[in-house]
């Protein structure tokens, strides 16, 4: 049985394990890195895009109520002055006299300096965008601002979709994308970063139906983190009071997850009511409402946003599936993640290169990687290749050995609990299907025999 490991213990080894495994790297790494930004390796990129796409499926494709929109990272600079994010889009700072480094004060616990105990300047805002200059000159007609959310690019095109869907109230659009904020303090791995990429829900209500659409967001959410496996008991719901709440927001959540470093923020669930339609059809002169079909009205609907990070999801599905146990001798590191994350479905293993073997281990990885993403390790002994594919978290693993070649069979190992199958070749398509679709692992397909831990 394995024991929770102490906090700082995991994220430092889980920090190492997405370096040696090729997970995660820091950028520019050759040149010394860039503070606070992160690149994502070959398996990184893999459970990022299936983050991503668990996202798109269950609330774009799954549902009748949305569609989808990838917006510029470049907009018109009066759309952040119809924001506020121009005047409101800010965090206090302070400057440590003494080793010139910056803290929020929101994060400070003193009153000097946490690096060196220096003392510390008089708080004074400063504004989080990230500004750039358009075209060949650099003046104050030219500049424009990296976007710090994806949220506004959906608002200014409202209308747009309204359009060409004909989509009915209450309706949402979804984008993923990524968006730029110049953090004054960073840190915790990929958990804040200046660069990162949001998966962003704008869900349009009639107006008086706000608070029912909002408690459905909460619950909604909270479900999904559920549902591709973190713990309940590891996720909470913390209301924003008053004297926090962005001056767009009627009311506010934060789905809260216990990593390593503590409870932090996942993911926002705010009610926007009508404040950015409002503001861009003011600013821009054009009319950004809806008509009523059952009352001939136009009425400017209320928005429920639900925002949340992927890089921080990664995080989070990363903390929640490290495990380190008891293995003989030694210590089993295992990434629990659930087979739609995992980066790898299924790693085919010859137990031999002699050509045979070889033959029917290239036709099979050949086949299955028409379905899924499968990896090829021929490398050291069945059991170290066991233990590498449990550590990136690889659902099952598909040994050929030299009775394959009389019983066109094959073993199927899992992941967690170890066991294996013996199964038919002809079988092993649907078998593996079935199995990422939620099978227990114990029934059989036909032909097939249970074999080791059972």
């Amino acid at each position: 049985m394995s024991q929770p490991l102490p906090n700082q213990d995991k994220m430092e080894k889980l920090v190492s394990l997405c370096r040696r495994r090729g997970f995660i790297f820091p950028s520019s790494e050759i040149y010394g890195g860039l503070s606070s930004c992160w690149d994502y390796g070959s398996l990184g990129v893999e459970l990022k895009r299936n983050i991503k796409q668990a996202w798109w499926q269950a609330i774009v494709q799954q549902r009748g109520d949305f569609v989808g929109l990838d917006t510029s990272i470049l907009m018109h600079p009066q759309v952040w002055e119809a924001s506020g994010h121009l005047k409101g889009f800010s965090d206090p700072m302070v400057d440590c006299k003494e080793c010139q480094q910056r803290w929020r004060t929101d994060e400070l616990e003193g009153e000097v300096c946490p690096s060196c105990g220096g003392e510390l300047t008089e708080p004074r805002q400063f504004n989080l965008m990230f500004k750039t200059f358009m075209g060949p000159v650099e003046d104050d007609a030219s500049i424009v601002y990296l976007r710090p959310e994806t949220a506004q690019g959906i608002f200014v095109n409202f209308q747009n979709v309204v359009n060409t869907t004909r989509k009915k109230l209450p309706f949402g659009i979804a984008q993923i994308g990524k968006s730029f904020r110049n953090e004054i303090t960073t840190g915790n791995f990929i958990f804040r970063s200046r660069e990162f990429e949001q998966m962003e829900i704008e869900y349009f209500v009639k107006p008086g139906t706000d608070e029912e659409w909002f408690e459905y967001w909460l619950k909604e959410r909270m479900d999904w983190y559920i549902g591709l496996g973190i713990k309940k008991e590891n996720l909470e719901l913390r209301k924003h009071d008053r004297g926090e709440l962005a001056h767009y927001a009627r009311e506010c959540f934060d789905i809260n997850y216990n990593f390593p470093m503590g409870w932090s923020e996942l993911e926002g669930i705010a009610n926007r009511g009508d404040f950015d339609l409002v503001q861009h059809a003011e600013h821009s002169g054009k009319g950004l409402s809806y008509l009523d079909e059952e009352t001939n009205e136009h009425i400017v609907p209320y928005i429920i946003e639900p925002s949340a990070g992927v890089d921080r999801s990664v995080l989070a599905f990363l903390c929640e599936a490290y495990d380190e146990e008891p293995d003989k001798d030694e210590i089993r590191t295992v990434l629990h993640l659930h087979p739609s994350l995992a980066p790898y479905k299924a790693a085919v293993l010859p137990l031999s290169k002699k050509e045979p073997l070889i033959q029917i281990a290239d036709e099979i990885h050949a086949e299955l990687r028409r379905c899924w993403m499968v990896s090829y390790d021929l490398a050291q002994s069945i059991g170290r290749r066991y233990r590498r594919q449990d550590e990136i978290g690889t659902p099952y693993c598909i040994t050929i050995d030299f009775q394959s070649l009389e019983d066109k069979q094959v073993t199927i190992r899992e992941r967690d609990s170890m066991k294996q199958l013996r199964i038919p070749i002809s079988e092993l398509n649907n078998t593996l299907a079935a199995k990422l679709g939620g099978e227990a692992f114990e029934i059989l397909p036909p032909g097939g025999s249970h074999w080791l831990g059972f």
